[in-house]
């Protein structure tokens, strides 16, 4: 069993950045593919990012490419996004998530997931 917890998120102004980060513990968390996702409020949960576990293979959705940055430190058992250019539609609850095989965008393709860190963009 691992054990997310994400944080950094925040109130932020338009253009503005933010980094978050999501912290492993439990079974061993270096090996496996990790994701974001976001949740607006009255919307389906949507895929962010996803990186696999060297780092080699980072994913993006269109919404957010050339803006955010999926990055990860095993050592620390700590997967991180850079928000950069941020936009009112960013807002949204934030979760991170451990892939169950290969590098899903579903969020049906993941196990655990934590509890989320809001973000909040305004305009």
């Amino acid at each position: 069993q691992v054990q997310l917890v994400e944080s950094g998120g925040g109130l932020v102004q338009a253009g503005g950045s933010l980094r978050l980060s999501c912290a492993a513990s439990g079974r061993t968390f270096s090996t496996y593919t990790k994701g974001w996702f976001r949740q607006a409020p009255g919307k389906e949960r949507e895929f962010v990012a996803v990186i696999t576990w060297s780092g080699g293979t980072t994913v993006y959705a269109d919404s957010v490419k050339g803006r955010f940055t999926i990055s990860r430190d095993n050592a620390k058992n700590t997967v991180y996004l850079q928000m950069n250019s941020l936009k009112p539609e960013d807002t949204a609850l934030y979760y991170c998530a451990v892939a169950r095989v290969g590098v899903p965008r579903d969020p049906a393709g993941f196990g655990s997931w934590g509890q989320g860190t809001q973000v909040t963009v305004s305009s």
